[in-house]
């Protein structure tokens, strides 16, 4: 009788390569299931937006189809959470008799839980469990300083990273081919977990590997050598655009390094939009790594524990008003509103709204990484908590306490001409280019008023607010 085999789908919708799926489908006398596992209460606990559950469910339908046609079928899993999973995952596999498991590591502390209960409940039925690294460059723990511990500031660990990569040959796992023994196990039909709620763009961010695969060629040979200079203007729309397909495994992080190092075979020695762009997904990896290394950061604590004495304000009017692009400052308002019609926002604005929630408004960074997951079509874990905490002055390789961004000056430097204001603030369409980022200034001048917000806070005079919070926390350190 052959070998039953099972893989486990998470985060890595796809089949080029996929480690788990195409370690599963190394013996081609094997029948092999592919799982995907639906748990709406752990999601609605992780905050997950309702644009990438739509974004993963109209994956889930071509990953179906892509499998059905090489003789693998999708199964359903569908319980409220990874507690309640695990009765369901081992019943699934006495049904189908599975003899081995396979799947891609994933590093949050709720998935690492799920998995070591799982693997544990599996070994006790004689089941052989197989995790990959997936989702990163290189296992966390494989890059390490060198007095064998995890970085905790990035600098070093790109150039560790960098020289890994220059050393190393980044190898993708095979693509499987059609199954000797197709498995007779019916594919399950997909749960209806998307909403109207989440509809998103399909145009800005297409469906599929091959869309995301076509769009990574794209950026590679006719967008990547101007990212350098291009990346912080939001008017611009020079970045990869590749954030989504990444977040839910379209895509995998070696097959973009793989692709630039092929098109820009010198990006790992020379400055450049290539080598910028690189820098990014090691940024997105070092992230990956600090949780593994500091788990508590899943937990909503902060890396700098002295952080958590910062009296906070937490006005929920504020709060309500940057929520909502309303605050009177055109670029965090542009940016919001961005983020709130497209579930997307250009990360210069990501570092410039998450600076003003916290070193304006003196609310807690945790209220906006919350309020951005539960937006994003690209949320992750990892690097969305990692930009919070950067912005916020509570991580590792955090901006200085004392260095806080200056709305109206951030605006004036990356969009200078007001054209990305313009296009989300339509109210604003007649204030002439060199009054944008002062709105109010001109009005009051002509005696006209505006249908926008003044500015809720003087900048100024938060700025002290904020330095004399920092300030008294420190004394706790």
């Amino acid at each position: 009788m052959s070998q039953q085999h099972l893989v486990w789908f998470r985060h890595d919708l796809r089949l080029r390569d996929n480690p788990a799926l195409s370690a599963a489908c190394i013996d081609n006398e094997a029948e092999v299931i592919a799982l995907w596992c639906v748990t709406p209460e752990q999601w609605t606990q992780h905050n997950v937006s309702a644009r990438q559950l739509n974004y993963q469910y109209d994956a889930l339908g071509i990953l179906q189809q892509d499998l059905k046609e090489r003789g693998i079928p999708l199964v359903i899993i569908n319980t409220p959470t990874y507690k309640t999973l695990e009765k369901e995952f081992m019943q699934l596999c006495e049904k189908h008799k599975i003899d081995k498991v396979f799947y891609n590591y994933q590093y949050e502390i709720n998935e690492r839980q799920r998995d070591q209960q799982i693997e544990a409940l599996c070994h006790q039925q004689d089941i052989v469990c197989q995790g990959f690294t997936d989702s990163t460059l290189f296992s966390p723990g494989s890059v390490l300083t060198g007095q064998g511990k995890m970085y905790h500031v990035f600098t070093p660990f790109s150039r560790a990273v960098l020289k890994k990569l220059s050393t190393e040959e980044i190898e993708c796992s095979a693509l499987p081919h059609q199954r000797k023994h197709p498995s007779a196990v019916k594919s399950s039909t997909l749960p209806n977990f998307s909403t109207k709620a989440g509809e998103y763009d399909t145009k800005r961010f297409p469906v599929g590997h091959d869309a995301a695969l076509t769009r990574l060629r794209e950026f590679s040979k006719n967008g990547v050598e101007g990212y350098a200079e291009q990346r912080d203007l939001p008017a611009e729309d020079d970045t990869s655009r590749l954030s989504a397909a990444l977040a839910i495994g379209l895509l995998s992080a070696k097959q973009c390094v793989k692709r630039i190092l092929a098109d820009h075979p010198h990006a790992l020695e020379q400055a450049g939009g290539a080598a910028t762009w690189v820098n990014e997904l090691i940024w997105r990896d070092f992230y990956r790594h600090l949780l593994v290394a500091e788990p508590q950061l899943c937990r909503y604590q902060p890396f700098q524990t002295w952080t958590d004495h910062i009296r906070w304000q937490n006005n929920k009017q504020h709060f309500s008003a940057w929520c909502e692009g309303n605050t009177g400052f055109p670029i965090v308002d542009a940016g919001m509103r961005q983020l709130n019609q497209t579930g997307w926002m250009h990360n210069r604005l990501r570092m410039v709204c998450a600076s003003f929630l916290v070193k304006d408004l003196l609310v807690d960074w945790r209220w906006g990484e919350r309020y951005f997951s539960e937006q994003l079509i690209d949320g992750d874990l990892a690097a969305n908590n990692g930009g919070w905490q950067w912005a916020a002055s509570t991580g590792t390789d955090a901006a200085p306490y004392f260095r806080i961004f200056n709305p109206t000056r951030q605006g004036e430097r990356f969009d200078p001409k007001g054209a990305f204001i313009r296009q989300w603030l339509p109210e604003l369409e007649e204030v002439p280019e060199k009054n944008i980022h002062e709105p109010w200034l001109w009005a009051d001048k002509q005696n006209k008023k505006l249908d926008y917000s003044r500015p809720i806070v003087e900048h100024r005079q938060a700025r002290e607010a904020t330095l004399q919070a920092f300030e008294q926390a420190r004394k706790y350190r």
